[in-house]
């Protein structure tokens, strides 16, 4: 990490959504599987933050099944171990509650993931970008599909520091893995 003005090191916020979800009959939202492309996706995804650099410090992931799903096929990908809190409070979470979880994430962390559900994602990063690399923020706009991530970079002494339109968007993709 480096200071930028005195502002603090850079952190790092990377958002993923779970991959895609099964719809089993009978099945509560939140107890629903990933289905056979979110099986295939979820590596793909651990792969892509890997290929970036972008290996959690810390985790937090929704208790949603989908989404504890998401999060062991994609942490199987690397070969270090990263710390992970499952957070109720982060399924089917809007921007307040989204942000006062990362607010909360200890002042060590680098680089912190969020594992979790749209609409709530989307427009955590929408709200915290102030700008975004070539148009990797239109792109963004446009969808925020299943397995996506998105990776939001900041200057700041805290997690608390983190506020509305402060990060700048620097990655957006969308992993898909082999069918």
């Amino acid at each position: 990490m480096s200071d930028r003005a005195g502002a603090g090191p850079r952190r790092r916020l990377v958002v993923l959504r779970h991959a895609k979800s099964a719809w089993p009959d009978g099945v509560p939202d939140h107890e629903r599987p990933l289905a056979p492309r979110g099986r295939r996706d979820a590596p793909a995804a651990g792969r892509a933050l890997a290929a970036a650099d972008c290996l959690p410090d810390l985790a937090l992931c929704s208790t949603a099944v989908r989404a504890r799903q998401t999060w062991d096929l994609a942490a199987a990908q690397w070969a270090t171990h990263a710390r992970v809190r499952h957070d109720p409070r982060l399924y089917a979470a809007d921007v307040p509650t989204l942000l006062t979880a990362v607010h909360e994430a200890p002042p060590d962390v680098g680089t912190l993931l969020l594992v979790g559900h749209n609409p709530g994602l989307e427009d955590l990063v929408l709200a915290l970008a102030g700008d975004g690399a070539d148009d990797t923020l239109a792109r963004l706009r446009t969808k925020f599909p299943t397995s996506a991530l998105a990776v939001l970079t900041w200057y700041g002494t805290t997690w608390r520091a983190l506020l509305p339109g402060t990060a700048l968007l620097t990655r957006f993709e969308v992993p898909r893995g082999e069918k």
